[in-house]
């Protein structure tokens, strides 16, 4: 494809390389933009670079927030002795959109995965084990993708965490192999409420 502009043209590269975005979709994506003189491309352009700016990493779940510690982990409502545990920010998304989970969440940043050489020193482990250790939870959900990986993920945390809490797995209406943020709502919901104890499940 060529550019009368390298302008244009690093324009594209950069939106190509997005997930999901084809070079073709990037080039209307840019032009659209590149055509909008208004406020609509000023407010798009100070959004963006306000992800690199303000966005923040809440010090506590590893959830993205403007302020240190995440308005979930900040609400005095929340129940604490309870937390969810997932691999990324949107399982943190599609679980609050169902309103049927009042506790508290931590992310991993990911799961077991050999293959992809992801290894447990990858993932936010160590500070999950410290707010266990810290804070007085009773249960920990393990809401993670149900796939040879994520089993593997909840294998490993069972290990490191036998005895110091209950731990739960989601039921099974998010099929195997499926992702959460593609699970209905209802169907979500409910496999968060027909959790199953894990130590009823494996022998650890």
């Amino acid at each position: 494809m060529k550019y009368s502009s390298k302008t244009l043209e690093r324009a594209v590269e950069a939106l190509n390389s997005l997930p999901s975005i084809g070079k073709k979709s990037a080039l209307r994506l840019v032009l659209h933009l590149a055509g909008n003189n208004g406020d609509k491309k000023k407010r798009i352009i100070e959004a963006i670079k306000s992800l690199s700016e303000d966005l923040k990493s809440c010090k506590v779940c590893n959830n993205y927030s403007d302020t240190e510690i995440c308005n979930i982990c900040a609400d005095p409502v929340r129940n604490k002795r309870l937390i969810c545990v997932v691999e990324s920010v949107k399982d943190v998304m599609a679980i609050e959109n169902t309103q049927q989970f009042n506790g508290v969440y931590h992310i991993l940043g990911g799961i077991i995965s050999p293959l992809e050489g992801i290894g447990p020193e990858d993932l936010h482990i160590d500070a999950l084990l410290q707010r266990v250790s810290d804070e007085d939870v009773e249960e920990l959900i393990m809401a993670i993708t149900p796939s040879i990986e994520g089993d593997t993920t909840i294998y490993y945390l069972s290990k490191l965490l036998k005895e110091s809490v209950r731990i739960s797995t989601i039921a099974r209406g998010v099929s195997f192999g499926g992702e959460l943020e593609y699970a209905d709502e209802l169907t979500l919901g409910r496999s968060i409420h027909s959790r199953t104890d894990y130590n009823n499940q494996i022998s650890v």
